[in-house]
């Protein structure tokens, strides 16, 4: 058994637990609280279930920014008829 274990406080954040989780290479790590009684033990698994939402939100924000900064709504239309009238030229001269 480790005589000085690594643990995260109750009040730190969520961040801190999983720094501490990767420098030291834990796969869990037991979290206490002022009097060092153990409140939980935050695994890997933990982290993921955690975030997973909102790096989905971000993904998805991101994706939305790129594309509107990148292709406005005039651009898009632009496209739209100039692919429309290229296909009609094609069609009337195939």
């Amino acid at each position: 058994m480790t005589a000085n274990p690594r643990v995260g406080k109750e009040d730190d954040e969520v961040l801190s637990w999983l720094r501490t989780m990767s420098n030291d290479r834990f796969r869990r790590l037991p979290v206490v609280d002022n009097q060092g009684k153990i409140k939980a033990i935050f695994t890997q698994g933990d982290f993921v279930s955690y975030t997973w939402p909102d790096l989905l939100y971000q993904a998805t924000q991101m994706t939305k920014a790129s594309i509107t900064k990148h292709f406005n709504a005039t651009s898009i239309i632009i496209m739209i008829m100039l692919y429309s009238v290229a296909m009609i030229f094609a069609i009337r001269f195939i």
